[in-house]
């Protein structure tokens, strides 16, 4: 699987980025079939979050014998300094490790929650302390939301991320304002040597009034052609990696697809724009 530089984090991640939001009800028994595939993949990234559910617990049997293998990312809700300090020890009790190699603000959403973290005794400040102590060796914000991007470039201005991690989909990149966004915030990332990850490249569609048939919270591509078309999509863009869909049945027609990328030159991606039409976008 092709690997792409982290930033200025120098670390040479694959592709997949494997999301244990997948892991938020599976049993250990799924959760352990489910690291075998990763690690058969040669999967080297790990995003988690203690809001994934049980995801830290399934995961943290593996970490305990295996954290070598993997760059690992985690976050946190919370939004003051004093919270944020907390729950970045209990994860690292739940997953059984010793430090992060990412902490990230998560689910900045709005200017108004950039403004609680970034300012004093927010949560920015204990991450700050947490690089200092050793127990993270850089610092991400993540989120979602049609402000995503513009978000992330003003959270750049107030203070040095090593990482953003944000929505791209051909979906939402027919969105012509979104894409302008999207795509100056990645320049800017390029320019800052900043991580890239992203989330959502497979989705479809908010899931409105249809019966749920998959874990995640929007409706992802379930067909493997068309998870490859969506894939080869985002990861055309000047990005990292992309976190797998949140769903373990989906995992393994993911991780083909990354494993099969293949590069889409500028008209294959504006026939992906036109097509969108036959989606809805998962932001308004």
């Amino acid at each position: 699987m092709e690997q792409r530089r982290f930033g200025r984090s120098g670390h040479l991640s694959t592709v997949a980025i494997f999301g244990a939001a997948a892991f938020s009800r599976a049993t250990q028994e799924q959760a352990d079939a489910a690291m075998e595939r990763v690690l058969a993949a040669g999967v080297n990234h790990i995003d988690v979050a203690p809001s994934y559910g049980d995801a830290e617990l399934r995961l943290g049997p593996w970490l305990e014998k295996t954290r070598g293998k993997f760059f690992l990312g985690c976050k946190t809700q919370e939004r003051t300094k004093e919270g944020a300090a907390a729950e970045l020890r209990r994860s690292l009790e739940r997953l059984r490790v010793n430090s992060f190699d990412l902490y990230q603000l998560h689910a900045i959403t709005t200017f108004e929650e950039l403004d609680r973290v970034t300012a004093r005794g927010g949560a920015l400040e204990a991450m700050i302390e947490a690089r200092a102590q050793g127990l993270t060796r850089f610092i991400g914000i993540t989120g979602h939301g049609i402000l995503a991007p513009a978000i992330y470039r003003e959270a750049l201005r107030r203070f040095d991320f090593d990482s953003v991690l944000f929505p791209i989909n051909f979906v939402l990149y027919a969105n012509p304002a979104y894409r302008r966004e999207a795509d100056a915030l990645v320049r800017e990332c390029r320019a800052r040597n900043v991580g890239t990850l992203i989330i959502k490249a497979n989705c479809a569609r908010p899931w409105g009034e249809r019966a749920r048939t998959h874990t995640t919270w929007y409706e992802p591509f379930s067909e493997p052609a068309k998870i490859q078309r969506a894939v080869n999509f985002a990861l055309s863009q000047d990005i990292t990696g992309v976190c797998s869909s949140g769903d373990l049945t989906i995992l393994p027609h993911f991780l083909a697809a990354c494993e099969n990328f293949s590069r889409q030159d500028a008209p294959a991606q504006e026939e992906m724009l036109a097509s969108a039409t036959q989606y809805e976008p998962l932001f308004a």
